[in-house]
């Protein structure tokens, strides 16, 4: 199970394909947003996600804010909170040209069909979906009719609602998928994190899976890696103080690059699965194994015998289990107590 998403493969055998989710932590500032741009980069994140929407198309004058999103203490509404987030074509372009600039790929969530549409007009090379619209099947068949790769977020979902979204985009398209556990708690305590529920949507729907992070700190993404997740994302910051919603529950970019470098050191400790000495043990197992040495002084022709043997280090004759065959033999010459036994001292 591999797919392609720019130049780079995601699936089975392949890195894990490390997202730097940036979201709105620009605050609605072009400036800011190409900071995180670098940021990204310079922590070598595979890609850096923003959010692309219409305020207005996004929310009803009537919705709430989430609890975390009330550390906006300037927003009356979720509405107008989002206004003030909103990122134009302009800005996008701009972006695009700076992750073109840094070699980082560029990703955004669109949250209606119109945001989807700009970011096809863009060449965006996925389509990034939040667990938020999991269940709006008319924006899911609409970019999957378009057929570019699609990673799509399953936080607050049933498996039997993960199947109707597969369905529709699977009827509507059928583009590549990856399909991300996550839970849509900011932020989400590690105890919440099912993370065996990754291996449950790999195997019910035989695509790649990852996760999406909302946890403080890097255990759980690193959990994740360990256990095979095909894609990461995290939220990170410039500054966690600034107020708006997800700052505070986002990774510095000192945090950042500890992230991408925890999940790369987790990477390299899974290796191959062959068991064999590394190159390292070789020289430590002269050290640390035992060999067949005399017990005691053995006088030349005298029949060896096992009261006549000890095993002790260093490991560089013969092993203990080559015992066996040198018992009955006679000793070619005296060998002192302590020497190694070999086979050509013995008859």
């Amino acid at each position: 199970m591999v797919i392609r998403l720019g130049r780079k493969m995601i699936g089975d055998g392949r890195p894990c394909f490390l997202i730097a989710e940036a979201g709105v932590n620009h605050d609605g500032r072009l400036e800011p947003a190409l900071r995180l741009v670098d940021v990204a980069a310079d922590a070598g994140a595979d890609a850096v996600k923003f959010q692309t929407f219409r305020a207005d198309a996004l929310a009803a004058a009537c919705a709430p804010q989430a609890a975390y999103q009330r550390l906006d203490a300037a927003a009356r509404s979720q509405r107008d909170m989002l206004r003030r987030l909103e990122l134009n074509e302009a800005a996008h372009r701009a972006l695009i040209a700076r992750c073109r600039k840094r070699a980082i790929l560029f990703l955004s969530t669109p949250f209606d069909e119109e945001s989807a549409d700009l970011l096809e007009r863009l060449d965006v090379p996925a389509f990034k979906l939040p667990s938020g619209e999991l269940t709006n099947l008319p924006l899911l068949s609409h970019i999957a009719r378009k057929g570019r790769p699609m990673l799509v977020s399953t936080g607050m979902a049933t498996l039997t609602e993960v199947r109707s979204a597969v369905r529709v985009i699977r009827r509507a398209g059928n583009p590549p998928l990856v399909l991300l556990h996550c839970v849509s708690s900011y932020p989400a305590e590690p105890a919440w994190s099912n993370l065996r529920a990754m291996a449950t949507l790999r195997n019910a729907f035989r695509v790649p899976t990852g996760y999406s992070d909302h946890a403080l700190g890097p255990e759980v993404s690193l959990a994740a890696a360990a256990l095979g997740a095909a894609v990461l994302e995290k939220h990170f910051t410039l500054d966690k103080s600034r107020p708006g919603p997800d700052h505070a529950m986002s990774m510095s970019p000192d945090e950042l690059q500890n992230w991408v470098r925890g999940v790369r050191a987790v990477e390299s400790a899974l290796g191959d699965g062959l068991k064999r000495p590394m190159p390292p043990e070789i020289p430590i197992a002269k050290v640390a194994r035992k060999s067949l040495v005399a017990a005691r002084p053995i006088a030349r022709g005298e029949r060896l015998t096992a009261v006549a043997v000890a095993r002790k280090r260093p490991g560089t004759g013969l092993p203990p289990a080559a015992l066996t065959g040198l018992l009955g033999r006679r000793a070619l010459r005296d060998i002192p107590a302590d020497a190694l036994l070999s086979r050509r001292l013995f008859s």
